[in-house]
């Protein structure tokens, strides 16, 4: 077992390799006396785990499909990495982050993100996308966009006000 110290804050998260399984990865929940965390197996697959209070070793166990999977990552990690973002940048008074969605309807959901010519058009830039879960950091200008994706903008407010008008409008 190999610890990782004041990962995300100051939680220890524990890492135990499972002969023939794979790793689990977990840590304390400091209100309840449970453990939660995932088995990533071997298989690829992954399962979320909890266990009782007071019996680390007795677990409820999920197994997830990656596309559940993916969607649970996407539940904590979009708000966590604007919130990394935020606190990196508090330090610049003029600069903001946030979270701007594509919509169905949006007149740029199956286009390239170049067309949007937001750091053109705003002085905001587009410093990553969360899709299915999964973030893709600085995507370039022939990325292709889908409703449901939520873009990580860094601009001043007059700037992402105007960002999150031309994801509407055009």
């Amino acid at each position: 077992m190999s610890q990782l110290s004041g990962i995300d804050g100051g939680v220890d998260v524990e890492v135990t390799p499972l002969p023939g399984i794979g790793v689990r990865k977990d840590f304390p929940l400091a209100a309840s006396g449970r453990r939660v965390g995932v088995v990533d197996r071997k298989d690829g697959g992954v399962d979320l785990i909890l266990s009782r209070p007071g019996n680390p070793d007795a677990c409820e166990q999920v197994a997830l499909t990656v596309t559940e999977a993916a969607a649970l990552a996407g539940l904590l990690g979009a708000p966590r990495l604007v919130e990394q973002l935020v606190a990196e940048q508090r330090e610049l008074a003029d600069v903001n982050t946030r979270q701007l969605s594509i919509r169905t309807g949006s007149p740029y959901a199956g286009r390239p993100l170049g067309d949007t010519r937001m750091r053109t058009r705003t002085t905001a830039s587009i410093v990553a996308v969360v899709r299915g879960g999964q973030t893709i950091p600085s995507p370039g200008p022939d990325f292709p966009m889908a409703a449901g994706d939520q873009l990580i903008v860094v601009g001043t407010g007059a700037g992402l006000d105007a960002a999150a008008a031309i994801l509407v409008d055009g």
